[in-house]
């Protein structure tokens, strides 16, 4: 299985990049962050017509995740229990009625659990926005934790933008970073409480930094001048991380005319797809 993670930055203006590259590597699963649209926007008839089954939650121009599948697509949930809702218009993020955002996606894919998460960005560490970050973090931790003690054995694959470099190693200047969001100590610990649970960065040992970056700015020449940071990640489960035979960035894809800021991760497991009860693409 040839599973990936991108933050494509809209869908509908990237869906012709998306699905070359799709065919292009061969890939069996990916799960998208950032597609901006809502449910009635998403481009399903394309997927669909190159053998893909999608699940998508998108509620207006803001987030929105999906999962693309042509090896099944079952259980699809929308958000996690316990999922953190924000109020863009309100002061304060965490008020009694809050809005659950479309950051979160999970369908089972050929036997293996995937979840499409949109990580809350954080803004400012003085930010409500943070603490929102913190907070959603905190919830997905706690279900990491219980999916895993419920089945040990799971396959399980915790994929997208998280919003959260969690090393020295992964961002181009740590004095640039220096107070900043992505960076901070909160986030880091965040991030290592889920890799606690049992989750593994399945990429880190196949291509080790520092230099290895998924997200480059826009602004100030940062992809040519190679000033980025590595903010997308495949975690997995120990029972998935165990058939793990590749994984690395795409970079070439953050190259060209309309490219996403972000790069595609990919992970590679020896899982057949005669084990996962699929002969080829959906038809």
């Amino acid at each position: 299985m040839r599973l990936a993670t991108w933050n494509v930055n809209s869908i509908r203006s990237r869906q012709d990049r998306v699905l070359a590259w799709l065919d292009r590597q061969d890939i069996d699963v990916v799960a998208l962050q950032e597609t901006k649209c809502r449910d009635d926007q998403f481009p399903f008839e394309r997927f669909t017509e190159a053998g893909y089954e999608v699940a998508h939650v998108g509620l207006n121009q803001w987030n929105g995740v999906a999962i693309a599948s042509r090896v099944g697509l079952e259980d699809v949930e929308i958000g996690f229990p316990d999922q953190p809702g924000f109020d863009r218009d309100a002061a304060e993020a965490l008020i009694s009625t809050p809005t659950v955002e479309a950051r979160a996606l999970g369908a089972t894919c050929g036997g293996v659990r995937v979840w499409s998460l949109y990580v809350p960005n954080g803004r400012a560490l003085n930010d409500p926005h943070y603490e929102y970050k913190l907070a959603w973090l905190a919830a997905l931790r706690d279900n990491a934790a219980r999916w895993l003690a419920e089945n040990p054995g799971t396959e399980t694959a915790l994929v997208g933008d998280w919003n959260i470099a969690p090393t020295d190693d992964d961002v181009w200047s740590t004095e640039f970073f220096s107070g900043k969001t992505h960076t901070s100590q909160p986030e880091r610990d965040a991030f290592t409480a889920i890799t606690a649970t049992g989750f593994t960065d399945v990429m880190r040992p196949f291509a080790p930094g520092p230099g290895v970056y998924t997200y480059w700015d826009y602004t100030q020449l940062r992809f040519p001048r190679k000033e980025g940071m590595r903010i997308d990640f495949v975690l997995a489960s120990p029972a998935l991380s165990a058939t793990v035979v590749d994984a690395g960035v795409d970079r070439e894809e953050r190259k060209g005319k309309g490219a996403s800021d972000h790069a595609p991760v990919i992970a590679e497991f020896d899982i057949r797809r005669e084990q996962l009860g699929d002969s080829g693409p959906v038809e």
